[in-house]
């Protein structure tokens, strides 16, 4: 008898936990069904100093609203909107005095429109267009007077020919301003629009890039397409498209 007492005993305190833990969880109603538990409207994470970071809003578990990011100072950095999970509308990049920065429109969370650039002044400083979350070769960059610039790099082509010798022809890509870096590629635009899976990048260095061709024994194009992206002084990516015709049709 004392055994069974004191077994009973030794089970009140776990059965009346597991009893809090349902009512508190799950708050079942009269009919059995769980309650679902409401997330938090807003999510928001902090620097060290208790400094705000970004504020993130959600409807049902799921982002949806406007979502901000800080910079470590506590001014406001970026904005987001989201629907239901996904970039729609146009998110805002700002300076840290608060004056906007940059304007990039999304649509189904991908970059969709013509971004657009802006001094602390208010005058633009640069356009670039997107069409699907892929870039078109229109860039518009001004100076802070409102100048447009124009004095670019442009992609320079050198070849080597040494078919006849050993069945190869090279070629060197490089731009006339030395000192800017670019990316190269060999391939071309898809329905006018650069997509960086469908081309590949052929740097040998953060200035040149090389195209080494070989004879073979099957029909080939007989030209090959390259695209340089060039660096500008205001950070954005220049596009330039060249078609190299080629002396043989038969080098891959």
């Amino acid at each position: 008898m004392k055994k069974n007492t004191f077994l009973i005993a030794a089970l009140l305190p776990l059965f009346f936990v597991s009893s809090c833990l349902n009512k508190a969880g799950n708050k079942t109603d009269q009919g059995g069904e769980a309650e679902e538990q409401a997330a938090p409207d807003t999510i928001k994470r902090y620097f060290s100093g208790n400094i705000l970071s970004s504020e993130v809003t959600f409807r049902n578990g799921v982002r949806h609203g406007l979502t901000k990011t800080y910079y470590a100072s506590g001014k406001l950095y970026q904005t987001f909107w989201y629907r239901n999970g996904v970039k729609e509308d146009t998110a805002v990049m700002y300076y840290e005095d608060g004056r906007v920065f940059r304007k990039t429109p999304f649509r189904s969370d991908t970059m969709h429109g013509v971004q657009i650039q802006y001094y602390k002044s208010g005058r633009i400083r640069a356009k670039l267009e997107f069409v699907d979350g892929l870039r078109k070769p229109y860039l518009e960059e001004f100076k802070s007077d409102g100048t447009p610039i124009t004095d670019y790099a442009s992609l320079v082509v050198e070849t080597s020919d040494n078919y006849k010798q050993n069945g190869t022809y090279t070629i060197k890509l490089s731009l006339n301003k030395k000192d800017i870096k670019a990316n190269f590629y060999r391939g071309g635009y898809q329905n006018g629009l650069f997509n960086p899976r469908a081309v590949v990048k052929i740097n040998d260095s953060d200035f040149t890039g090389v195209i080494n061709l070989r004879k073979t024994t099957e029909p080939a194009q007989n030209y090959v397409e390259v695209i340089a992206e060039i660096l500008t002084p205001l950070g954005n990516r220049l596009l330039e498209y060249r078609k190299i015709d080629l002396p043989y049709n038969d080098l891959k």
